[in-house]
Order: structure tokens, then C-alpha cells, then sequence
């Protein structure tokens, strides 16, 4: 049975790589910090050498695991979870606002432009939403 609790980060220790590309981490000399020797990142030690943080990210927030003595734990794994939702809701309420100015439109020539706009703008966001999400 795998233990869940977070064991300490040896430092001259060899480690699986978090991001699940098969890559290994191997200490970095003179430093508390780890390589990967596939996806090229760098993991800082933290939190008293119980945590891992990937140094060079492009989140907004800072990715970070704890070992548990066979696998990484994700720290935090809900944190971006938490946009979801709102992103999902401003995206359909911009897209309900969109078609509703554009059946309330005037009738004449212009209509058939208007709901091709709004058609092109509403695939735009929900298009924007799935590349947010993606990674």
C-alpha cells in the first residue's frame, strides 16, 4: 500500500520528472534545485525540502508537488479549477448578449451581417476558452 504522506526531497536524490514526460530529475550542483533531463524545466526545493516548484512557467500561478515516496502530488491541484466556471459563464453570457442585440436588430440588409458577427465573435471566445484551458 503507497503511503499519501509527503516525505522529504533528498537532494543528491534521482527523481521521475512531474510533468509526465518520462524525463528524470537530477540534482542540480551547488543549488536546491532539480533538472529534467527532458522537458529542459527546473524545480526548486521548498516549503523545508518537501515541495517542488517549477521555476520557469507561463501559469499564472506557480506549479508546485509534494513526493510521497513514489509518485508527485499536485499542491493546490483546484486552484485553477476555479476559473473555469466564471470563464464559462462571462463566455456564455457574452454570446446570449451577442445573438439578443442582434434578433433585436432593425430589419433590412445589415441583419445577415450582424449574425455573422456575432456567430464569427461567439466561435472567437469559446475557441479563446478552449486554448485557456487546454494546458
Amino acid at each position: 500500500m503507497q503511503t499519501q504522506k509527503p516525505q522529504k526531497i533528498d537532494l543528491n536524490g534521482d527523481y521521475p520528472c512531474p510533468c509526465r514526460r518520462r524525463g528524470r530529475l537530477t540534482p542540480i550542483a551547488l543549488t536546491d534545485a532539480f533538472g529534467c533531463n527532458r522537458c529542459q524545466q527546473i524545480f526548486v526545493v521548498q516549503d523545508s525540502g518537501h515541495t517542488i516548484e517549477q521555476l520557469s512557467t507561463n501559469y499564472p500561478y506557480k506549479r508546485a508537488w509534494r513526493w510521497n515516496g513514489h509518485q508527485w502530488m499536485v499542491v493546490n491541484p483546484s486552484l485553477g479549477k476555479g476559473y473555469v466556471p466564471l470563464t464559462l459563464l462571462i463566455t456564455f453570457a457574452l454570446v446570449f448578449l451577442l445573438l439578443l442585440t442582434t434578433l433585436s436588430a432593425p430589419v433590412g440588409s445589415q441583419v445577415a451581417f450582424r449574425v455573422v458577427a456575432a456567430l464569427v465573435l461567439s466561435v472567437m471566445l469559446v475557441s479563446m476558452l478552449w486554448l485557456a484551458c487546454r494546458r
